[in-house]
């Protein structure tokens, strides 16, 4: 079942891995996650990972050509492209890609936050069994200097906070030192405060967005990610259950939970 972004705005709606190498990646990500894979509609460079025949993540071969680091990409649902890449540029973030048209009429953007966590905008149909939680990523996690400062950003970019107002949409609560962002009332995301900087040369300490993915048995999900050329990469403790962060044998960072 599809459904209208606007049906979902603000919300997580798909999630993307730029690589160099889409085979390598494919291999790997099957290891560790069991996925199975098939072409994607936008070319030989793109395929869409599936669990159980449901679609769960995009990988396309686009770092080298796009010059952008290997990285994974959490995409939320908009009403309008423009409007939305509009109103980054206006709140001091930047745009890297797009509008750009996918078919069957769809439009995206990559674009990044005043701190340069890197996410993507959405309009156009959106898979009604993909969400946050088992299947796809278990949870999204963003690391940036000030979380409310963000919550501020992404809500107004994204529309975060009027559930009221517009259908399906997200709301946000403030709890401690963190921002929580749920949708239909289920926790889909958190915005952490913490020790960040922009130019850092470790990814792992950059602003950023960090995707959970869910496994039953985390030793055993990790010892096949590094028998299978990925490495454990060590950053800040953010809480949450036990979890270990992993960059994949092209360097994107993922985290491996059991909760």
């Amino acid at each position: 079942m599809v459904l209208m972004a606007a049906d979902v705005i603000g919300a997580p709606c798909w999630l993307s891995l730029t690589a160099r190498d889409r085979l390598q990646a494919e291999r790997f990500y099957g290891a560790v996650l069991g996925w199975s894979f098939r072409q994607g509609s936008f070319g030989r460079a793109f395929s869409v990972a599936e669990v159980d025949g449901v679609p769960v993540a995009g990988i396309g071969a686009l770092a080298g050509e796009l010059a952008v680091p290997v990285a994974w990409t959490p995409y939320f649902a908009v009403d309008d492209a423009d409007t939305a890449v509009s109103r980054v540029r206006e709140r001091g973030g930047t745009v890297g890609v797009g509008p750009v048209s996918f078919p069957p009429g769809g439009r995206a953007a990559l674009v990044a936050d005043r701190e340069g966590a890197t996410f993507g905008v959405w309009d156009g149909g959106v898979l009604a069994e993909w969400s946050v939680g088992e299947r796809s990523p278990a949870w999204l996690e963003l690391h940036t200097v000030n979380a409310f400062d963000a919550a501020i950003f992404y809500g107004e970019v994204l529309e975060w906070g009027k559930g009221g107002e517009t259908e399906g949409a997200c709301d946000v609560s403030f709890e401690e030192d963190r921002v929580v962002l749920r949708h239909h009332g289920t926790p889909v995301a958190r915005l952490n405060s913490g020790p960040v900087e922009e130019a850092a040369p470790n990814p792992q300490l950059r602003p950023r967005w960090l995707v959970h993915f869910k496994v039953p048995d985390l030793d055993a999900a990790v010892a096949v990610a590094l028998e299978n050329g990925g490495s454990t990469a060590d950053g800040p403790e953010e809480g949450g259950g036990p979890y270990v962060t992993i960059r994949d044998p092209d360097g994107g960072l993922f985290t491996l939970d059991t909760g």
